[in-house]
């Protein structure tokens, strides 16, 4: 069996679930879409936003992108949180990052400076930011493991304070009050999430 075989597979089955339990499922889901939660999350395979907080088909508006940067020139990201703030009217934006995040790794052990590709731009772009909050990393895997871990930290709640201060989302405070901003980290060893911080229209809440 090919691999694309293998996933049609899958999706027949877990289609076939759906309207076993529900015949309305898909007939109402294709209606309309009415999210309640912008999630910006890593592209990284192991951290899929639907199945951390186990959301069901339109429940979660989706943009990830390797460590869940938030840059206001990349249009692909601000035209999904333009979409979702003044079209979908969501109630929360998620900045979502995690332990052990790869873009965060090469980011940080990088000096490629001559590459003019898309990824190193990124990465250069994230170390960039990254690095003046961070404290010098040490050399045992342990050390190594908590620097990481802190960066991963620093990456969510940079990136939300990014956010924040965009002219789209103090737009969008000046009309809707109650638009939440959530930074989180999710630890692949447990499989849980935690919140680091949270901003509405009167600022930081923790």
């Amino acid at each position: 069996m090919t691999l694309i075989n293998h996933l049609l597979v899958k999706n027949r089955s877990w289609a076939t679930q759906q309207q076993a339990r529900d015949p309305n499922f898909f007939p109402q889901l294709a209606q309309a879409q009415k999210p309640h939660t912008l999630w910006i999350g890593c592209s990284d395979s192991r951290v899929p936003a639907e199945t951390l907080v186990r959301a069901q088909p339109g429940e979660l508006f989706v943009h990830r992108n390797i460590a869940n940067m938030v840059e206001e020139q990349d249009d692909n990201l601000m035209s999904v949180v333009q979409y979702a703030v003044e079209h979908l009217e969501v109630e929360a934006i998620v900045i979502c990052g995690h332990y052990g995040c790869g873009g965060i790794q090469s980011a940080l052990s990088s000096r490629d400076t001559l590459s003019k590709d898309s990824l190193t731009r990124r990465l250069n772009s994230l170390r960039t930011s990254l690095e003046p909050h961070l404290p010098l990393g040490n050399d045992t895997q342990d050390d190594e493991t908590t620097h990481l871990n802190q960066a991963a930290h620093t990456n969510v709640q940079l990136q939300l304070s990014t956010l924040s201060k965009t002219q789209l989302i103090q737009r969008a405070w000046r009309h809707n009050a109650r638009l939440t901003l959530v930074g989180c980290i999710y630890d692949m060893h447990t499989g849980f999430l935690n919140v680091l911080e949270q901003r509405n229209a009167a600022g930081r809440v923790t």
